[in-house]
């Protein structure tokens, strides 16, 4: 109820209220009036007059009654049915006034109808104060009880705004303290073991014979990924280390993601794995969130299949762009000829699937693991931020499958 009086009686609501007005006013002067005593052209104008003076309420609150207080006594000295009009629209400018302000204003706004009503006495003193208390008294008591409960509303929705601030300064303080924790384990722990990796890999390779190239091949390779790591981490540890930075840092640049994607593709085939890529040319210009969460999620995926399907397993990657600009992403293979390495007693379950569907949710996508044949099938979905651009039409490439060494 209190609702619905706010929403009637709100500011921007007086083309309602007016022909709420109207509506009563026309039918009590054609309605209610009996056929021997009919509105005078006089109580027309009077009537008319408070109703087209009640839709300053909002803006004039304390104004409107004193003009309404003037017309009730002009309807007093010349009209003769007029009154009762000009007498709710005074009650419904009292009730604005009480209901958007306070003190001296909401005194003086009473005081000028209550002095109409005992200028023109009728009934006695007894009526005097029924009609006072009934056409004054009980509006601007009604108004002042809902702007009280609008207030307590205003004040209630501050106090869980306030709350709702609090909480969330809380969580980012939190938020920062266990960013800064995991940075320094960064740091300090896995940086170090992969720099001391690197350092003794790059001393292998100067020490060792060259005598087969194979071996070459995997120490470049294994020196290579660390120093690759080791700059990722660095990257990341600044990341942690700066509240102010995304949960998502832009590692890859937009026009720099066909050549990461080749590289994970690469590297894949080195392991002994089986690739054939498909990738649309447009993905290339990939805002830098999206571009990263594909890189990921070609490098877990692949991961995976090397890991479950085993390395001499064939892979097929799709990557395209729909017309919404909406990312797809499949990753399917064949299950593999020999059975995948058995984990060692130092192995750590890993989080490579929770990782990957909390990146996919966070960009509002969606991802889809499940068997395909003897294989698995790695399916993102990754929605654009914006509304899609033009763009030119997208041709698909098919590099050559390539099949490396195992």
């Amino acid at each position: 109820m209190t609702q619905w009086i706010g929403r009637l009686f709100d500011e921007r609501a007086w083309p309602a209220r007016l022909t709420l007005l109207f509506v009563l006013t026309v039918g009590y002067l054609t309605l209610l009036r009996a056929p021997d005593s009919p509105p005078t052209l006089a109580d027309w104008i009077i009537a008319l007059a408070a109703v087209g003076a009640s839709a300053g309420g909002g803006r004039w609150p304390l104004a409107t009654p004193i003009v309404q207080a003037g017309l009730l006594a002009v309807a007093y000295q010349v009209g003769t049915h007029a009154s009762v009009v000009v007498k709710v629209a005074t009650a419904v400018a009292l009730f604005e006034l009480a209901m958007r302000r306070t003190g001296w204003k909401v005194l003086v706004g009473t005081l000028a109808p209550t002095a109409v009503y005992v200028l023109h006495p009728s009934g006695g003193i007894p009526s005097l104060l029924y009609r006072a208390a009934v056409m004054v008294g009980a509006p601007v008591l009604i108004g002042a009880y809902i702007r009280s409960l609008r207030q307590t509303a205003a004040q209630a929705q501050q106090r869980v705004a306030e709350e709702e601030r609090r909480r969330l300064s809380e969580t980012r303080a939190a938020r920062a303290t266990e960013r800064t924790a995991i940075a320094r384990e960064l740091h300090d722990v896995v940086a170090h073991h992969v720099a001391s990796i690197v350092l003794r890999v790059g001393v292998a390779r100067h020490v060792l014979p060259a005598d087969d190239p194979r071996v070459r091949e995997v120490l470049d390779d294994v020196h290579g990924s660390g120093t690759a790591t080791l700059s990722a981490l660095r990257r990341l540890v600044t990341v942690l280390r700066d509240p102010e930075v995304g949960d998502t840092p832009p590692f890859v640049e937009p026009g720099e993601l066909h050549a990461a994607l080749d590289e994970v593709v690469q590297r894949g085939r080195q392991v002994g794995l089986d690739i054939a890529s498909s990738v649309d040319p447009a993905v290339g210009d990939l805002d830098p969130v999206r571009g990263l969460a594909v890189l990921r999620l070609t490098q877990e995926g692949l991961t995976n299949v090397a890991k479950h399907a085993g390395t001499a397993a064939h892979a097929e990657i799709s990557m395209r762009l729909t017309p919404d600009d909406t990312v797809l992403l499949e990753i399917v293979d064949d299950g593999g000829t020999s059975p995948p390495a058995l984990p060692t007693a130092g192995d750590v379950p890993g989080h490579g699937l929770v990782g990957m569907r909390e990146r996919v949710e966070l960009l509002g996508g969606s991802l889809s693991v499940g068997r395909e044949g003897r294989g698995w099938r790695l399916s993102a979905l990754l929605p654009s931020a914006s509304p899609p651009a033009p763009r030119r039409s997208a041709r698909v490439c098919h590099p050559k499958t390539a099949q490396a060494p195992a």
